[in-house]
Formats: C-alpha cells, structure tokens, sequence
C-alpha cells in the first residue's frame, strides 16, 4: 500500500467511526420507538379487551327471552327492554333516512360540483364543526329549536338531533369516496357525450357506492350508541309508544337511568342493554370494514 493510500484510509477512520455511531445511536432510538408503540398498543388492548370481557360476562347473564320482550319494568319487578330496543331502532333509522340523503348530496355537490367556491369552503368548515361537536351540545341546541317551541319532548327532537350527527358523516365519507374515482373514468364519460348528472349518477357514485355506503353505517353506528342527545330531546318513556309526537323510549338513555339506579333488575337489565349495542355497533363496524376490503 502507498503513502497516499495510508493517509486516505487513516483520514477515512474517523468518519466511518462516527457513521457507526449514528447508526447506533438511530438503532436504539428505533428499538426504543418501536418499544413505547407496542406498549402502548398493549396498553389499548388491555382495556379493550376487559371492557369487551365484562359486557359480555354481565351483559349475556342479564339477556333472556323477557328481557327482550317485556316493557321496561317498576323496581324489583320482572321486565324487559322491548320498548326500549323499538324506539331506539326506530329513531336511528329514522334519523339515518333523513341524514343520508342530505349528506350524500352535500357530500356530491362538494367533490363534483364545487369543489373550491366559497359556498363549499363555507359547507366543509361547518361540516368540520359538526364532527368534532359534542353530541349533547346538538341536544341543547335541538332542544332549544324544536322542544322548548312545541313545550314537549318528543321522538321528532330526537330523530332531528341523530340525523345533525350523522350528516357530517355521511358528507366527509361521500366526499373523499367520490374523490377517490379516477378522472379519466369521469372524462371517457363525457367524451361520450354524457351529461354531468348522467355522469355522478352512472360513473362515479357507482365506483364509490361501497366507500358511501360504509360511510353511511359508520354514521349509524356512532348514533346507536348516544345518549346525551336523546336525554335533551326524546327524554324516555317506560312504556310502549309508536307516536313520535310523544317521548319514546330508548336503550342509550334506558341503560343510564338503570345503570345508576340501586335496584339489581334494572342494573341486569342495563348490562343487557349495554351486550345488545355492542354487538349492534360491532356487527355494523364489520359489514362496512367488508365493504371497504370489497371497494379496495
């Protein structure tokens, strides 16, 4: 080896030590990364799984044929939940008919009408306000339009609160699904001589309808659950009604009043409440993560 070769190498050491030393020193920061992330992935799970565990352990001691059948019952008394199972049923599908529509038609106007006019960066910030909203300020706010001017709660109130939570939804989700359609399908369409409405309607809702449609359920499945809204609007009835002019009954707001309450029937009672939405929320969340894998 010759003088210059020595000096190259002896002027290289220093640096090829210090890029080993960088290199440690990343390692170890990704091992202590990597360490903090699955530990706090284990520490979701734990919960998870042990608030999953209890549902489950009181909520299918306190299911049963009554259960499911009776009306909503006086303390230390035998009963049931059907009422409550209907009127939730019933609002949520209500509120979900009245939502969809006007968040799919929102969410069309945005991604294929007017994407950037002021109407729609308008639209997009109070749609913004909607979803990180707390629901029980859109049942003050719905009580305060609606049942303080009628002088009476109602199922009518509850079903307009859960339709303004599942709006913004449905709108983000249809917007995004339908941005995600490649334009060249829009302009092979118009290139046929197809009209714009001919175009969403046969080209581009088709391409996402499964992506709208998880939307749409997601939204379900996130009012299926409230209770802070219904409490302002719908309040609770412990007997059977189909009139939406009256207050209705509820699981949300059933299984608050029977939760807190010292009698061991309506605390059964209010698990069984708690195992039926659970499963109600998981069976939606899977039917729309299928149809997702299907659009993807």
């Amino acid at each position: 080896m010759s003088a210059s070769d020595r000096d190259k190498s002896a002027a290289a050491a220093p640096m090829e030590r210090a890029r080993q030393k960088v290199y440690i020193r990343r390692k170890r920061m990704n091992y202590v990364a990597l360490a903090l992330s699955m530990f706090a992935m284990a520490f979701g799970l734990f919960w998870l799984i042990w608030i999953l565990f209890e549902t489950v352990r009181l909520g299918i001691s306190g299911l049963s044929w009554v259960a499911l059948t009776e009306m909503t019952p006086a303390p230390n008394e035998p009963g049931g939940l059907a009422n409550a199972i209907y009127g939730s049923f019933l609002m949520v599908a209500l509120a979900t008919l009245v939502g969809t529509p006007i968040g799919i038609m929102a969410g069309i106007y945005l991604a294929e009408y007017q994407s950037r006019g002021p109407l729609a960066v308008l639209t997009r910030f109070v749609n913004d306000i909607l979803l990180s909203a707390p629901s029980i300020v859109i049942g003050l706010f719905v009580y305060a339009v609606v049942v303080a001017q009628f002088k009476t709660f109602s199922a009518y109130a509850g079903i307009v609160a859960l339709a303004l939570i599942v709006i913004p939804v449905v709108i983000r989700t249809t917007e995004n699904m339908l941005q995600l359609v490649p334009s060249g399908l829009r302009e092979a369409a118009y290139a046929l001589g197809a009209p714009k409405w001919k175009v969403i309607m046969s080209i581009t809702f088709r391409a996402a309808r499964s992506g709208v449609v998880t939307g749409v359920l997601l939204g379900v499945a996130r009012i299926a659950g409230e209770t802070a809204p219904l409490l302002f609007t719908a309040l609770n009835n412990q007997f059977w009604t189909s009139s939406l002019g009256e207050p209705m009954s509820s699981l949300p707001v059933t299984i608050f009043k029977f939760a807190m309450s010292p009698y061991e029937n309506w605390q059964q009672l209010a698990w069984a409440g708690v195992f039926i939405i659970t499963v109600a929320v998981l069976a939606l969340n899977i039917v729309s993560r299928l149809l997702t894998r299907r659009q993807h």
